[in-house]
């Protein structure tokens, strides 16, 4: 459950921090206080777009944080999946800061991405605003709500129709490679062999290019070489490196400490006379081999084409080399192959059929008891002489959810037939039918944390009455946050916040503060009464928290 909510330089907050309480928490106040930029701030945490304003004026930076209890085992066995940890006292914190050119969003300590953060979230928070509403107008959105609606037995099924469909796809796949006439088989075939033999003459060795190289560069410079080793040799015979010992060692007559220099020279002597015996060996033992040279400049070329043409190095090239003989493989036990995979992928969608057809049975058994449930919950929220159905149909392709298609069909009126949600329903009417299928899934739905905005468009009356008490049934089981404008929604409250504005210092703030009964009271009478609050507005507000107190 949503713990805390703390907010900073968001909008017209400059500072708020909430702490929500279990069951429904009501959010109220005036038009234009702020309410939706409470919700909004949520949105924001969970990786919502941020808008470019949203930062306070003056404010260097936005920042949401929220903080979750985890108290399910299985809950926490999902999380732990994401590699998201529970603190010692079970706690998850998210936040997100929000700077003028970039956000950062983190899950504790960690910085995550956007889809990672919001694969995380979906464990612990639902949000419903009008544009959840406007999602039961997607046909997509009604299969899923009637899988959620009987998950236990849909979920293993769903999970081996994905798994089937995946292996399905991958025999079809096969097949299509193999799918060729013979005449395309043969000239790939002789294509093939070409490429294999040309390579295989080659008989390229791993390392041999670098060799050649290193040999193709002594032998293509060894005038150059030859040049300056004789002129070396020269140099060092005209060097009077032995005068030098002579006079060192005369003046050694007089001074015993010239001796070391006398030794370093005599070294130096031998080790010169060293290498000037190495450069005569190798001016003896160079053979200016033109034959040579030609024959390693044409292995280096054939070397650096056959790359070029098959992967740019030796090691990629004898690998090509090995997936062409494969593939040459192939075409040559082309129709048994073809064979093989055919009855492959028969094999893949007889699995596959029989999986969507349980799906499908399973569905198709839920869809009546759902819609009966969901007619149900409608007449509770007021609708009249509603007709409530489920329509199971079947697609021309399989999917990795099956082979169905659902649609929900509605009738409001009597005498009409059941059409589309979508050509009938308001946006009124559509958050009430939302919030029924919500009453419906409460026993189900595994989120512990709902959010409820704009549940109370086009209502009013008995149906607003109707309406708070399905939110209060729902949060028997979750936590409900609900911002709502109608007293009746407001009555049911567990925990009640109200949203002000303000203005302090020439700015305008919103903030937001929780309200002890006597206050949750007065707040009904301003929802009830408007500007003027009488005593029989209060005496009206007080006898609707206790009807409510009693209803719950």
């Amino acid at each position: 459950m949503l713990l805390e909510l703390h907010v900073r330089n968001l909008a017209l907050i400059e500072k708020a921090d909430v702490e929500f309480g279990p069951g429904l928490n009501i959010l109220t106040g005036e038009t234009g206080a702020g309410k939706s930029i409470i919700i909004g701030s949520v949105a924001l945490a969970l990786g919502a777009k941020a808008p470019k304003d949203c930062i306070r004026q003056g404010a260097p930076f936005a920042y949401v944080e929220l903080i979750f209890s985890v108290d399910s085992p299985q809950k926490e066995e999902a999380l732990r999946a994401l590699e998201v940890f529970p603190d010692e006292n079970g706690l998850v914190i998210l936040s997100r800061k929000i700077l003028p050119a970039r956000s950062l969003a983190r899950v504790g300590d960690e910085t995550v991405t956007a889809a990672r953060l919001r694969k995380i979230t979906e464990l612990l928070l639902d949000i419903h605003g009008q544009h959840e509403h406007q999602s039961l107008l997607y046909k997509s959105k009604h299969l899923e709500i009637l899988d959620a609606y009987v998950r236990p037995q849909t979920q293993p099924l769903k999970d081996q129709t994905r798994s089937q469909w995946e292996r399905w796809k991958a025999a079809e796949g096969r097949l299509a490679e193999l799918s060729m006439d013979e005449e395309s088989r043969l000239r790939e075939q002789d294509f093939l062999q070409f490429e294999i033999n040309e390579i295989e003459e080659a008989a390229l060795k791993p390392g041999e290019e670098e060799e050649l190289a290193d040999l193709y560069r002594r032998l293509s410079h060894s005038r150059k070489i030859a040049e300056n080793l004789s002129q070396a040799h020269q140099l060092l015979e005209e060097a009077s490196l032995s005068q030098s010992i002579r006079q060192v060692d005369e003046a050694c007559g007089y001074d015993d400490s010239l001796k070391e220099i006398r030794d370093q020279l005599y070294d130096g002597e031998a080790i010169l006379q060293e290498a000037d015996r190495e450069i005569l060996r190798r001016l003896d033992s160079m053979d200016l081999d033109e034959e040579r040279l030609r024959e390693t400049e044409e292995r280096l070329d054939l070397i650096r084409s056959l790359e070029a043409k098959y992967g740019g190095t030796v090691e990629k090239t004898l690998k090509n080399l090995e997936e062409k003989r494969k593939r040459l493989e192939e075409l040559e036990h082309f129709e048994e192959r073809r064979r093989q995979a055919e009855a492959e992928y028969q094999e893949a969608e007889y699995k596959l059929q029989s999986a969507c057809a349980e799906l499908s049975a399973v569905r198709t058994e839920a869809s009546g008891k759902l819609a009966q449930k969901i007619r149900a919950g409608l007449l509770d929220l007021n609708f009249l002489d509603v007709v409530f159905e489920m329509e199971i149909a079947r697609l021309d392709h399989y999917s990795p959810e099956g082979w169905d298609e659902a649609q929900f069909l509605i009738s409001t009126n009597p005498g009409e037939t059941v059409k589309p949600l979508g050509d009938v329903a308001s946006g009124g009417e559509l958050s009430r039918i939302m919030l029924a299928i919500k009453t419906v899934l409460a026993d189900t739905d595994e989120i512990p944390t709902l959010i409820f905005d704009e549940i109370d468009t086009g209502i009013s009356g008995r149906t607003a009455q109707k309406v708070s008490e399905k939110l209060s049934y729902i949060a028997k089981t979750h936590q409900v946050i609900c911002i709502t404008h109608l007293p009746q929604i407001a009555a049911m409250a567990d925990c009640h916040f109200l949203i002000e504005k303000s203005a302090k210092d020439g700015r305008t703030l919103t903030v937001i503060r929780p309200l002890k009964r006597q206050n949750q009271v007065e707040e009904l009478a301003r929802l009830l009464g408007g500007a003027q609050i009488t005593d029989a507005v209060r005496r009206n507000a007080l006898e609707m928290k206790e009807l409510a107190e009693r209803t719950k």
